[in-house]
C-alpha cells in the first residue's frame, strides 16, 4: 500500500530527528534515559509470563491518561488475577506517575517507535492478549502488527477534537484502516462517537469519561493539609497545569491589580518548564516560593511555583479558586474535572477543543466560568475570592457535577471482559 510505503520512509527518514529529541529531553528529564532500549523493543530479559498466566497490555501516553486509566486498571487487577497487566507509557511524566501508583503491581515498559521491527519485538517479548489504548494513541505500524498477530484492540476513553478528526481524514487510507482495526471503541461522547464512525471505526460505544471516576477514587489528604498550613490563612489563587505563553500573561495582567494578601500558586504543566518559569517571575522582580523548597512561604511572598509532579489535586483542594490552563492561548485545554471534583470553582479560557463538551457541561452546571483573556480570568477571580458564597455554590456544584457523570469504569471494563472471552485460542499462552 502507497500511503503505508510512504508513512514508512517518512519513519526512517526521521530516525535522526527521533534520537536527538530522545537525547536531548532526556538532558532534562533523565527519565527518558532509563531503559531508553525499550523504545527499540530491545529488553535485558525476556518477560515471560507464568505458565498459567496470561497479559492485557495497557497503553497511556502520558500523566493525564495513566491517571485516566486508574480506575480501569485497579478493576482489572481485582476482577482478573490470572492475567499479568502490562502498562506502557511513552513520557517520563507518565511512567513515573504510573510506577508511583501501582509500584510492582504492574510491569512498566516503554512503547515501542512505531518502527515494524521494534513492534514485533514488543509483541514477541509480551505476547498481549488484549490491547488497551486510552484515549487517542493511533500508531499504525503499531496497529497493523498486532492485527496481524491476531491481538484484540481496544480503544478506550476515546476521543477526537474536530480539529483531529479533520487531520487524521487528510490521510484518510491510513487512518480508516487503522481505526477500522479496533475490535471496540469506547467513547466519551455522542460527538466523539460519530467523530470515529466518519473515521471508519465499527460501532463505537458511548460510555462516558474514565477520568470522572478517576477524580472519585479515595486518595491520601495529608498533602492538602500541608500545603494548606505552608499557605497560611490567605485567599489562594491557583493556575493549574499552564501552558507556554500563558504564565507570561497571567503574570503581567496580576502585576497590574492590588494583590494585597492574596497568594497565586502556578502550576506549569510540563516539568521541564519550571524552570522557565522561575525565570519569568525573576525578570518581573516578583518574589515566590517553590513547592521543592518543603517550607512555609513567607509572609510576605504573594507567588508560588509549584515545581512538583503528581499533586495536581493537593493543589486543587488547599486552594479557593483554579484556573486551569492550556485554554487561554489554543493549545485545546486541559482536563478541568479534577478540579470540579475537588469542589473548587473554576474558571477557563476560550480554547478548550480538546474537553469542549466536558467544559461547557460545567459551565452549565454552574461549576466553571469561561474567561475571554488573562486581565479577565484575574479580574474575574479576584471577584470570587471576594465572594465566599458563589464560591461554595459554584464548588458544590462542580461535586454534583462529578458525581452525575461517574460509571464509565464499569461499562469499560464490561466490554474488556467481553474481549478476553471472545480471544482466539490461537492467543492463549
Amino acid at each position: 500500500m502507497i500511503w503505508r510505503l510512504g508513512y514508512t520512509i517518512l519513519l526512517w527518514a526521521m530516525l535522526p530527528l527521533v534520537l536527538a529529541r530522545l537525547f536531548w529531553r532526556g538532558l532534562r528529564e533523565h527519565g527518558y534515559w532509563v531503559a531508553w532500549r525499550e523504545r527499540f523493543g530491545y529488553y535485558r530479559v525476556i518477560e515471560s509470563p507464568a505458565p498459567a498466566q496470561r497479559t492485557i497490555w495497557v497503553h497511556a501516553v502520558s500523566l493525564g491518561e495513566v491517571h485516566a486509566a486508574k480506575p480501569l486498571i485497579e478493576k482489572l487487577l481485582g476482577l482478573c488475577p490470572q492475567y499479568r497487566i502490562v502498562f506502557s507509557q511513552m513520557t517520563a511524566t507518565g511512567r513515573d506517575a504510573a510506577q508511583g501508583i501501582f509500584g510492582d503491581r504492574v510491569q512498566l515498559t516503554w512503547l515501542p517507535y512505531d518502527y515494524s521491527f521494534a513492534v514485533r519485538r514488543f509483541i514477541a517479548n509480551f505476547n498481549p492478549n488484549l490491547g488497551i489504548f486510552i484515549e487517542t494513541e493511533i500508531w499504525f505500524n503499531l496497529i497493523r502488527e498486532c492485527k496481524c498477530a491476531g491481538i484484540p484492540l481496544f480503544l478506550a476513553n476515546a476521543r477526537l477534537s474536530e480539529k483531529s478528526a479533520a487531520g487524521y481524514l487528510k490521510i484518510a487510507p491510513l487512518s480508516r484502516r487503522a481505526f477500522g482495526s479496533f475490535d471496540a471503541v469506547a467513547a466519551q461522547t455522542e460527538a466523539d462517537a460519530s467523530r470515529f464512525l466518519r473515521l471508519g471505526a465499527h460501532s463505537p460505544d458511548v460510555v462516558g469519561n474514565l477520568k470522572f471516576d478517576a477524580a472519585a477514587l479515595p486518595r491520601p489528604y495529608d498533602l492538602v493539609e500541608t500545603f494548606r498550613n505552608r499557605y497560611g490563612q490567605r485567599a489562594v489563587l491557583l493556575a493549574a497545569s499552564t501552558r507556554d505563553g500563558e504564565e507570561a500573561m497571567l503574570l503581567d495582567a496580576l502585576v497590574c491589580v492590588p494583590i494585597g494578601d492574596i497568594l497565586v500558586v502556578i502550576v506549569p504543566r510540563h516539568p521541564q518548564r519550571f524552570a522557565v518559569v522561575a525565570e519569568l517571575m525573576k525578570k518581573r522582580g516578583i518574589q515566590f516560593a517553590r513547592r521543592s523548597d518543603n517550607a512555609d512561604v513567607p509572609i510576605k511572598c504573594n507567588f508560588v511555583l509549584g515545581d512538583s509532579v503528581g499533586e495536581m489535586d493537593a493543589y486543587y483542594r488547599s486552594s479557593d479558586i483554579a484556573f486551569v490552563g492550556g485554554s487561554l492561548l489554543d493549545y485545546g485545554g486541559q482536563n478541568l474535572i479534577e478540579a470540579c471534583a475537588a469542589g473548587v470553582p473554576v474558571l477557563i479560557g476560550p480554547f478548550t477543543r480538546n474537553f469542549q463538551e466536558v467544559a461547557d457541561m460545567a459551565v452549565e452546571a454552574g461549576a466553571a466560568k469561561r474567561t475571554m483573556n488573562a486581565r479577565e480570568t484575574v479580574d474575574l477571580a479576584f471577584e470570587l475570592l471576594a465572594e465566599p458564597r458563589t464560591r461554595v455554590e459554584m464548588g458544590h456544584a462542580g461535586q454534583i457535577f462529578s458525581a452525575q457523570h461517574q460509571g464509565a469504569t464499569d461499562k469499560t471494563v464490561s466490554i474488556v471482559l467481553r474481549l478476553l472471552n471472545a480471544d482466539s485460542p490461537l492467543r492463549q499462552n
